[in-house]
Formats: structure tokens, C-alpha cells, sequence
């Protein structure tokens, strides 16, 4: 068997703390200072993403147990009675899009028609947009009213299809009033 030649290198005075080039020995609990540093990251990068999603979805709410963030509240004096709905009223000026919700051709169109010979067609606005819905198994006709100030012109217009339900949604932005004709939905017999 070979024998290692020694060098000047192998031979380090005793009162030489380092060994080798570039070795020193580990100090004691050295390890755990990378661990808070990776524990604090790590809280640090979680409470900043759960922040981050209340911001980006209102639903989401986070609870912090022992803080009550949550407004006081009063009891009602009286019960509560039914909410007073707003008054049928016809607004001409208001603009309605029609969407066909079923497989029959050309029923926005017909609705539409029908919704302006009923006094639907004010000014330059009146009926405006005229198409097919996404859908085409739409169940129950629907009428959308993005501002609850035209719950009264989309309860006179429930009123003049015949059918269809109330949504106070902003699933049209562009449109005042959507009515989405569903199946349930009968022309009037000419």
C-alpha cells in the first residue's frame, strides 16, 4: 500500500484553531439562527398572502382568535316588517338588452319587438341589444337590474313579459336591464 507523502500543509502548529484552508470548527447553536431565519420567512410570506386575499376576494375573512373585529350591534326595537318594493313604474328611457336563453331562433328579437309596441321604446335608447344567450337551457326567464333604483322599471317589465324573476346582480354591466328569457317564457298568441 502507498504512504501519503507529507507536506508543509499537513503540519499546523496545535494552538491553530482552523484546520484546512478554509474550515473552521462549527460553533455551538450556530444551526438554529437559519432556522428562525427560515421560521420568520416563512409567517413573514403567509401573513402577507392571506392579506393579500382579503384584498383581492371580500368574501374571505380572516378571524383572529381573542380580537373581535366585528361592528356592535343593536337590537331592532320592533320586528322588522316586510321591505316596501319598489313601485312598478315604466321608464322608456332606461335601455334593456335581450338575451335568448332557448333554442328557439329569433325569440330576443320577438321579445324585443314586443317590448317596445308595449312603450319600451323611448328616446334613441328603448330595446337595445338583441341576442343569444351563452345558454340555451335556461330554465326560467330572469331579469337582471344592476341598480336598485330600476327594481321598479324591471318589476313593470316582469310584469309586462308575463314571467320572470328579479336579480339585482351585476352580471350585465353594460345594461341597465337584462331580461334572459328562459323556457318558461310564451309568446303572446297573435
Amino acid at each position: 500500500m502507498a504512504t501519503r507523502i507529507r507536506d508543509r500543509f499537513d503540519e499546523t502548529p496545535d494552538e491553530m484553531l482552523r484546520i484546512g484552508a478554509h474550515r473552521a470548527p462549527a460553533q455551538p447553536g450556530r444551526g438554529w439562527i437559519g432556522f428562525a431565519w427560515a421560521a420568520l420567512a416563512t409567517v413573514a410570506l403567509v401573513a402577507i398572502g392571506l392579506f393579500a386575499l382579503t384584498l383581492l376576494n371580500p368574501d374571505i375573512q380572516i378571524r383572529v382568535p381573542g380580537v373581535d373585529t366585528a361592528a356592535p350591534t343593536t337590537a331592532p326595537t320592533e320586528a322588522p316588517t316586510d321591505e316596501p318594493q319598489a313601485e312598478p313604474s315604466l321608464n322608456p328611457e332606461l335601455p334593456i338588452t335581450v338575451l335568448n336563453g332557448t333554442p328557439t331562433a329569433g325569440l330576443a328579437t320577438q321579445v324585443g319587438d314586443a317590448l317596445e309596441a308595449q312603450g319600451w321604446a323611448g328616446a334613441a335608447l328603448g330595446v337595445g341589444s338583441r341576442a343569444n344567450a351563452a345558454a340555451d337551457d335556461v330554465e326560467t326567464t330572469q331579469i337582471f337590474y344592476s341598480d336598485p333604483a330600476n327594481e321598479g322599471a324591471a318589476r313593470m317589465l316582469a310584469e309586462h313579459l308575463g314571467v320572470g324573476e328579479l336579480r339585482l346582480s351585476n352580471d350585465y354591466p353594460a345594461s341597465p336591464l337584462t331580461v334572459l328569457i328562459g323556457a318558461d317564457y310564451e309568446p303572446p298568441a297573435a
